[in-house]
């Protein structure tokens, strides 16, 4: 079992900086990939960004050239850092981590992008 928890999400302004936090426990030597999706309002969960155990990034267009990834295994943490916020960066961002046979989420934490 492994367990996540989000945070950092919060209320930004368009242009505007947040990095995003993810807890692992639990059977963390199980994991071998990590990355953060995202739902926004009436819009399907998808997948972002995500960080292999070997340091590997893979990121969504969307994006691309704003958000990185990274992870401190020392910590079992791993982040995101979203810079150059728009509003349609606004949604509910979900932890993830994949084992052999199943994925965890975390409970999610809200980013909100004023215009």
């Amino acid at each position: 079992q492994v367990q996540l928890v989000e945070s950092g999400g919060g209320l930004v302004q368009s242009g505007g900086s947040l990095r995003l936090s993810c807890a692992a426990s639990g059977s963390i030597s199980s994991i071998y990939s990590m990355g953060w999706y995202r739902q926004a309002p009436g819009k399907a969960r998808e997948l972002i960004t995500f960080i292999t155990s070997g340091g590997d990034t893979n990121y969504v267009d969307s994006v691309k050239g704003r958000f990185t990834i990274s992870r401190d295994n020392a910590k079992d943490m791993v982040y995101l850092q979203m810079d150059t916020l728009k509003p349609e960066d606004t949604a509910v961002y979900y932890c993830n981590a994949e084992t052999n046979g199943r994925s965890y989420w975390g409970k999610g934490t809200l980013v909100t992008v004023s215009s």
